[in-house]
């Protein structure tokens, strides 16, 4: 189990690593208007989009196998598995930003901003629930 345990923190901070740039490089892109840097970041974001995605289907792979192999329970667990969903709801979210930036349609780099301060949020509480297993 620790095999497991060491890979699914590998494939956690690569996804974090992607949920933490994505957004930044769609504030950088948001502010571009020349062609040539829209179509790199198009790329870029397409790129680290496909990356990411398979690390988060390992992550969260992974966290079930360690989940039921262990048996943990609790009431901070289901909190964790919440807020994992809605981590995947936000990865898919950004799937949708994404495109919607290659279709030329773009938001305030402001909202990007606001929007790429989700998963640091959310990995404090997850780190949290993880480390202390609070009684809630």
């Amino acid at each position: 189990m620790l095999w497991i345990k060491a890979f699914h923190i590998v494939f956690v901070i690569t996804w974090f690593a992607g949920l933490f740039y994505l957004p930044r490089l769609f504030v950088y892109h948001s502010l571009t208007d020349d062609e040539g840097g829209q179509a790199r970041f198009i790329v870029m974001e397409r790129r680290l989009y496909r990356f990411t995605t398979p690390s988060a289907v390992l992550a969260v792979s992974l966290g079930l196998w360690l989940w039921l192999g262990f048996g943990f329970s609790g009431l901070w667990l289901d909190v964790k598995v919440s807020l994992v969903a809605l981590l995947v709801l936000y990865h898919i979210y950004l799937g949708a930003l994404g495109r919607e930036l290659a279709r030329g349609h773009k938001r305030s780099a402001a909202f990007y901003r606001v929007i790429n301060e989700v998963p640091v949020l959310i990995l404090i509480a997850i780190v949290i629930l993880v480390v202390v297993k609070p009684s809630l």
